[in-house]
């Protein structure tokens, strides 16, 4: 935590606090100053440090605004200097100003993520063709900007020159640095670790990823938790209910049964110190903050408060396939060289009739082969038939004709075997995309490829099983693809072959099944989705504004396991406001009885309405560290 030992201001105002401590102390002692020095002392420190809470109460009282706290302190401030209780006039002052500073510093703390590295994004960047710094609000789209190793990267872009190692952690949450080389996309905030580049900007500095994910953290105070807006509801009925109670503790025993008049003027008194809700309107905001802060560090952009309590709530969440569990991008699964053919051979010889094509399975296929260190063949007369496959010369491959493409493709050149049928039909059933290769007389090999499923997607959806959400899969992608990644990951209820609409109309029934419902999906096809959950979730959001403005929560990287840990961090946190809550109505409820039998004790109010104050921050700024580890 960043207390502010080097506020000079602050530091004034612990000098005061320990003076006025001591003389208080030495009061309850029966040392007193002598008078009459007492008075004056006590009201410098009350005019010195508790000017501004004095003026706003007695503005308060002319408006007959009855639920401004400041109102209460000045009553219990004017009322202990006429019982000549000058150490407890001054204490309860400069307490109360302590405690508001206090809780500055916790919402400060609970809201500092981000602070730091607002405040270390360059001012300025090296125009290329300019040959000179300008400022980043003047670059426009398109410009090209230098970066130097071991500075932070000013605005969003593609790199033109160069390479470097990019720390995104600001962004993503990653902590491993990515090498980034010429096409790569930057973003504003990560840092170049090495390596000179050059970039060409894509966005303006006020529309850039960074630019959105601050502007929406700061903004997401606005959308308040259930929680936080009942107790500031409460807290305005609640102040001038206290009023109201110290009044009948004076007027009763003073005015009609003719008890003692200082002595009950010092129990109203006492109640309205140890009534003021500093500990009670504190708890929710700066547990709230101090978590977004937490979940903010991890690459998690969450839009408000109200947001992470509902995932506390949360009973079942709708997942989408592709870019959600999967990467995606395909990958080569299965390989199987059939009729004599060896795997280098069917694995070149396919690679090089598919170097031309950009589609994404040809892409596949030939990064597998170099990954194995086989090199493609060349190729001639490479042709494209749409929606079948491909034709290519080639003399390496037994015949100059390759084949590549689906099994009816194929089927239209040769006679299919029943071993090629079989494996075709066992890799459809595990949802994989078949390849059929021919080098010109017969089917010399079969290659199956399949959307790679993201390593930690197990581990976070049997995480989200055992806190008993039911996890379902809503894919656009077919039946069959989509049962074999459900089976593989654990999830037993699925529906495929769904288009946007479809994905809203199955999160509805969910709503109506399950009432407080998720989804999760990549944010542009997803959206009606998104929208229509309790919560919405973006995958990979970094870069995606469609994603960032959509959803309620964004995950800038694509660790789908950080879901399982917003939840338990909004359980957690919901569960530390409601125990700040408790410890702070607990000791008020005590005092007040305290008051109205007669025996309570000012400087003891004092200390406990402060004592809790601290207390709940500290226990709430604690939720910063809480892990992303399961526990």
């Amino acid at each position: 935590m960043n207390l502010p030992f080097k506020d000079k201001k602050f530091l004034f105002l612990l000098l005061c606090v320990s003076i006025v401590l001591v003389l208080e102390i030495l009061s309850l002692l029966g040392i007193h100053l002598p008078m009459p020095y007492e008075p004056f002392v006590f009201s410098t420190f009350i005019i010195i440090i508790g000017h501004d809470v004095i003026l706003n109460g007695l503005q308060a009282l002319i408006k007959l605004n009855f639920s401004s706290i400041n109102l209460l302190m000045t009553i219990a401030v004017i009322a202990a200097l006429y019982l000549g209780e000058y150490p407890e006039a001054a204490v309860v002052i400069v307490l109360y100003v302590l405690g508001e500073r206090l809780e500055d510093i916790g919402l400060e703390n609970s809201k500092s993520a981000l602070d730091n590295l607002i405040k270390s994004i360059p001012k300025t960047a090296f125009v290329k063709t300019a040959n000179k710094e300008i400022p980043i609000e003047d670059i426009e789209p398109g410009s090209i900007i230098q970066i130097k190793a071991g500075e932070i990267i000013p605005l969003d872009g593609k790199i033109t020159l160069g390479s470097g190692l990019i720390d995104e952690s600001a962004i993503t949450g990653e902590p491993m640095a990515k090498e980034k080389q010429k096409g790569d996309t930057v973003f504003a905030g990560t840092f170049n670790s090495n390596g000179f580049i050059e970039i060409r900007t894509t966005k303006r500095s006020a529309d850039t990823t960074f630019a959105k994910i601050i502007q929406l953290t700061f903004e997401s105070g606005s959308a308040r938790s259930e929680t936080q807006k009942f107790i500031q509801r409460f807290s305005k009925l609640y102040t001038p209910i206290i009023i109201g109670i110290a009044i009948l503790i004076f007027t009763i025993p003073v005015f009609l049964l003719q008890l003692d008049f200082d002595h009950w003027l010092k129990q109203a008194v006492t109640l309205l110190v140890i009534a003021c809700p500093c500990a009670l309107v504190i708890s929710t905001p700066v547990a709230i903050y101090a978590a977004i802060g937490n979940a903010s560090a991890k690459g998690v952009l969450v839009k408000g408060g109200k947001y992470l309590e509902a995932l506390a709530d949360i009973q079942a969440i709708a997942m989408d396939k592709t870019r959600t569990i999967t990467y995606g991008n395909p990958v080569v699964s299965d390989v199987f060289p059939l009729v004599g053919t060896s795997r280098e051979e069917l694995l070149s010889c396919t690679a090089g009739a598919e170097l031309f094509s950009e589609h994404p399975l040809a892409q596949a296929i030939i990064k597998a082969t170099k990954d194995e260190g086989f090199e493609p063949q060349t190729a001639t007369d490479f042709k494209t038939i749409l929606g079948k496959g491909a034709i290519a010369k080639m003399e390496a491959c037994r015949i100059d004709t390759v084949l590549v493409g689906k099994l009816d493709f194929i089927r239209e050149y040769h006679t299919i075997s029943e071993e090629v049928e079989a494996i075709v039909a066992k890799l459809s059933s595990e949802g994989k995309t078949s390849v059929v290769i021919s080098f010109g007389k017969e089917v010399n090999g079969i290659i199956g490829l399949t959307d790679e499923i993201k390593p930690d997607s197990y581990a976070a959806i049997r995480q989200l099983q055992e806190q008993n959400i039911a996890v379902i899969m809503l894919t656009g992608d077919s039946e069959r693809a989509a049962h074999y990644v459900a089976r593989k990951v654990g999830i037993t209820k699925t529906f495929g072959g769904l288009l946007p609409e479809q994905k809203s109309e199955e999160v509805k029934a969910l709503l109506q099944q399950y009432d407080k419902v998720a989804m999760v999906g990549d944010g542009i096809n997803d959206a009606p989705a998104l929208a229509l959950s309790t919560v919405g979730i973006a995958m990979g959001a970094a870069g995606s504004d469609t994603a960032i403005e959509t959803a309620n929560i964004a995950l800038m990287n694509d660790q789908l396991s950080l879901i399982p840990f917003l939840i338990r961090l909004g359980k957690k946190t919901i569960k530390q406001i409601k125990t700040n809550t408790f410890g702070a109505i607990l000791t008020k409820f005590v005092f007040i009885i305290l008051a109205v039998l007669g025996y309570s004790n000012l400087a003891l109010a004092i200390a406990a309405d402060v004592g809790v104050t601290l207390i709940v921050i500290l226990f709430s700024l604690n939720l910063m560290q809480f892990e992303k580890e399961k526990p």
